[in-house]
C-alpha cells in the first residue's frame, strides 16, 4: 500500500502526464491554420499538383498503382542531404518492384536546380508549396518538420509517416512489396 505522501506524488505525475499528453496534441492543432485539411495514416493521400523541375504541373495521382516513398526536403537541411544517397540507391533497388521515391523540395526552385546540378539524385523531383497550407503540411507534417516521408500504398492510401532521415533498413522496409513499415 502506497503511503499518503507517495500517493500524492502518483497522483500529481499522472495528472502532469495527461497534462503533457493533451498540450502535445493541442500543439499539432494550433499548427494547422483553420480549414486546412491534413491527411493522416489511412487517409487516401490529396490529389495535390505540384511543379516539377520543367515548370510542368504533376498530379500525385499520376503515381496511383505504385508505392509511392514521397520525402519532403530542402537543400538547406542537413539531415535531408544525409539520407539523399540512401533514397537514390532505393529508387534504383525498387523501382522495378512497383515502388518509386519522389522528392519535395520545400525549397526556392533556383535553389533547388542548383543544388540538383551539383548534387544528381536517381528519382524525381517536385517543388512543394510553401505558403500555407505548405505541401508537407497537408500530407501530415503537422510540425513541419523536414526531412518528413509519407508512405502510399498502390492504391494512394497513406500508410506510413515519418518525420526524421529513413536510414536503408527502414527505407527496404517501406519499399518493399507486401512488407508493412
Amino acid at each position: 500500500m502506497l503511503s499518503r505522501p507517495n500517493l500524492v506524488i502518483l497522483g500529481v505525475a499522472v495528472l502532469a502526464a495527461i497534462g503533457g499528453g493533451w498540450l502535445q496534441h493541442e500543439s499539432q492543432i494550433a499548427h494547422t491554420p483553420p480549414g486546412v485539411d491534413v491527411a493522416n495514416v489511412g487517409d487516401l493521400r490529396p490529389d495535390l499538383v505540384l511543379t516539377g523541375l520543367d515548370g510542368r504541373p504533376h498530379h500525385l495521382s499520376e503515381f496511383h498503382g505504385q508505392r509511392v516513398l514521397i520525402n519532403f526536403w530542402a537543400s538547406w537541411c542537413v539531415p535531408c542531404l544525409a539520407e539523399m544517397p540512401a533514397l537514390s540507391t532505393a529508387q534504383h533497388n525498387f523501382a522495378d518492384k512497383g515502388a518509386i521515391v519522389l522528392g519535395i523540395a520545400m525549397d526556392d526552385p533556383e535553389h533547388v536546380r542548383s543544388f540538383l546540378s551539383a548534387h544528381p539524385v536517381d528519382y524525381p523531383i517536385l517543388i512543394g508549396q510553401l505558403n500555407e497550407p505548405s505541401t508537407s503540411l497537408s500530407l501530415g507534417d503537422t510540425d513541419e518538420i523536414l526531412p518528413f516521408s509519407v508512405l502510399l500504398d498502390t492504391n494512394g492510401r497513406i500508410v506510413a509517416m515519418r518525420r526524421g532521415p529513413l536510414d536503408p533498413s527502414q527505407l527496404g522496409k517501406w519499399l518493399s512489396p507486401g512488407t508493412a513499415p
